[in-house]
């Protein structure tokens, strides 16, 4: 499932086509998605004005001059493209190579950009495990998608006395109270691996070890903290990771997994300068993870 610099990279990919966009028309190809779209979705939509596109935990957020919020989730499989032209123009041709099979197109907004353009955004899921859905903006926090959701983690909020508060007399594992999203929203497997290699935490201590008795801060808690805001924006510069589905906007690919220090290196040498040690792999509530037994203690 894409991680949060995957979808931070699909809105900035959108953000210049669709926000100040109206929307023209929209042609929406199935009743269902993971769930059935709202009644009245396409009507909705239809004739109304994107004011601006942002991202909360790993859903992408579209507001609308009509007040609702258009919620999209990418779910296993789900990606966006962008087409230049309006529906009746150049008809089977294409600004940019198709990446997906169109049979998988289930949605299509038609858009008059701000500058007075033509464009499609085109949404393609081939496992439909992504979904849309409309909520008015005021209701939004206490929605049942964002209303437990714990802090973003490239805001200013996520320092290592946050992590200390969060997690003082916590006994669970490091990594499953990072996966946590009532904790931070957001991490996923990929980049939390990646954070507590970099940091020199082991995926299996309690995570109550990053507060000291006081409640303060351990001395790897800041360290953490900072590993964690790094990684993220280092997985963005790259635009993501593209492991099985994930694409930028533009069709093209991520990097960052060439960067990768652990994850999906199982039994290769590890990267710490002076250590010996090789990665392993352990299961963890049902997912892999890497790390390296010798430097992460």
């Amino acid at each position: 499932m894409p991680e949060l610099p995957e979808v931070e990279t699909v809105k900035r990919g959108l953000a210049p086509t669709f926000e100040g966009a109206l929307i023209a028309q929209v042609a929406q190809n199935r009743p269902d998605l993971r769930f059935p779209f709202p009644a009245g979705f396409a009507d909705r939509l239809t004739g109304r004005r994107v004011t601006s596109l942002s991202r909360r935990s790993k859903y992408l957020l579209a507001d609308i001059d009509s007040n609702d919020v258009l919620i999209m989730h990418l779910g296993m499989s789900g990606s966006f493209r962008i087409e230049a032209g309006l529906a009746e123009d150049l008809p089977g041709r294409f600004a940019l190579p198709r990446g997906k099979d169109p049979k998988h197109d289930h949605v299509v907004f038609h858009l008059e950009t701000a500058e007075g353009a033509g464009a499609r955004i085109i949404y393609n899921d081939p496992r439909r495990f992504g979904f849309m859905d409309l909520v008015s903006r005021p209701e939004l926090p206490a929605h049942p998608y964002f209303r437990e959701l714990g802090l973003e983690p490239l805001g200013n909020e996520l320092s290592g006395a946050t992590l200390a508060r969060l997690f003082a007399g916590r006994k669970m594992p490091m990594k499953a109270a990072l996966l946590n999203q009532k904790f931070i929203a957001g991490l996923g497997n990929i980049y939390v691996c990646e954070a507590l290699w970099r940091t020199g935490l082991s995926p299996q201590s309690p995570a109550g070890m990053l507060a000291t008795k006081s409640g303060r801060p351990a001395k790897k808690a800041d360290l953490l903290a900072a590993n964690i805001r790094a990684i993220l924006e280092e997985a963005i510069e790259a635009g993501g990771s593209s492991l099985k589905d994930h694409t930028q906007t533009d069709g093209t690919l991520g990097y960052f997994q060439h960067s990768f220090a652990v994850y999906d290196r199982e039994g290769e040498a590890c990267r710490t300068p002076g250590c010996a040690g090789s990665i392993a792999r352990l299961v963890q509530s049902g997912r892999s993870t890497f790390y390296c037994p010798s430097c992460q203690a």
